[in-house]
């Protein structure tokens, strides 16, 4: 009988201890409440075998949390965010902070609890003091990317080359709907106008140079294609892309504009109904951390706001200066919550006036 008696207790503690380990999985660390659930991610299609190997397997092998990652451009996850009201389980979403914000308005995010994540204590100014309930784990700069055969560097940084006859035909410029589309429509209206969001004056410079553009592009796959087949010669566009482009091509170069120079931040999101909040936590720390931004700067090029990071020279050369202080070489950020308030009228007037027939 007291044999049965201390078979049936062994039995119960072995299960209890299965149990806190996620079944024989690997444990959370020492204090940590993360769940071993599977954490979903939901995250961008350019450079996402970059972030698997940068991000994504040293956090799962340093917290034993299992990381399902899928992708997509920014409007399409945000929209399917709202329709499905997270239906798919998405416990993170990193996204660009104008969509980000957008989806905020929506009540599509949880407000992230900054005291739960200890990085943040080292990230970099320009990347705080936002309205976003997400914190800025990376960002992009706003630029031109060129073909230096057929371009020059002073021709580069301004604005103006797109208007101009000699590239006529050979430029391209993003649709609203990219990320630099925003970026590039506040940028011309800075330089134009009265400010970021003097819409009229931009809308109206684009609608100018319309007959010139070969191509207002939603994806950045486009621009690279367009690029390296030599159709233009120099495109509006995101610094992360523009560092591949250059990185295999050393004939392209990246330009800042000497006015009207944005940057954008990428967010890290909790949606509301993530199922996995501790886990989700971690891993927004985990991104903020020195560690994983250095591996994202150099696995796909997004630039880091940890302080901690130190930028290779010859990477911020190839921006230009811009890295690791934006704020020195002209760019600023916009104001993503009154951008994402007035971004439905604004996509309504781009495709009216600029991209319709």
């Amino acid at each position: 009988m007291a044999r049965t008696t201390m078979a049936a207790i062994a039995a119960a503690v072995a299960a209890a201890a299965l149990a806190l380990t996620g079944c024989g999985g690997s444990a959370a660390p020492a204090g940590s409440t993360a769940s071993t659930k599977t954490l979903k991610v939901s995250t961008f299609s350019f450079g996402v075998e970059g972030f698997t190997e940068a991000v994504v397997k040293p956090f799962e092998a340093k917290t034993g949390i299992k990381v399902e990652v899928v992708t997509g451009k920014n409007a399409e996850r945000l929209n399917e965010l709202k329709a499905t009201e997270n239906s798919a389980g998405v416990d993170v979403m990193v996204i660009t902070d104008n969509f980000a914000a957008q989806g905020q308005t929506d009540k599509l995010f949880e407000k992230v609890d900054a005291a739960k994540l200890p990085a943040l204590a080292e990230v970099a100014d320009f990347a705080k003091g936002s309205d976003i309930y997400g914190p800025a784990t990376t960002y992009q700069l706003n630029g031109i990317v060129y073909d230096k055969r057929k371009v020059s560097a002073k021709d580069a940084a301004s604005w103006d080359l797109f208007g101009e006859s000699a590239v006529a035909g050979k430029v391209a410029l993003p649709d609203i709907s990219a990320t630099s589309g925003q970026l590039t429509v506040s940028g011309l209206g800075t330089t134009y106008g009265s400010g970021p969001f003097d819409y009229d004056t931009a809308l109206g410079k684009l609608a100018k140079w319309k007959p010139g553009v070969l191509k207002f592009y939603a994806s950045t796959t486009e621009v690279s294609n367009l690029m390296t087949q030599g159709e233009i010669v120099a495109a509006a566009s995101i610094s992360g892309f523009a560092a591949d482009l250059i990185g295999k091509d050393s004939n392209f170069a990246f330009a800042v504009p000497g006015k009207g120079a944005y940057l954008a931040t990428n967010r890290a999101m909790i949606p509301v109904g993530a199922k996995n909040t501790d886990s989700a936590y971690a891993f927004i720390d985990y991104l903020l951390s020195a560690d994983a931004q250095a591996a994202a700067l150099k696995g796909y090029n997004d630039l880091p706001v940890n302080t901690k990071v130190s930028v290779p020279e010859s990477f911020a050369k190839m921006l230009g200066g811009a890295v690791p202080d934006p704020t020195k070489a002209g760019y600023s950020t916009i104001d993503a919550v009154k951008a994402a308030s007035e971004f439905k009228t604004l996509a309504d007037r781009f495709a009216r006036e600029v991209t319709g027939s």
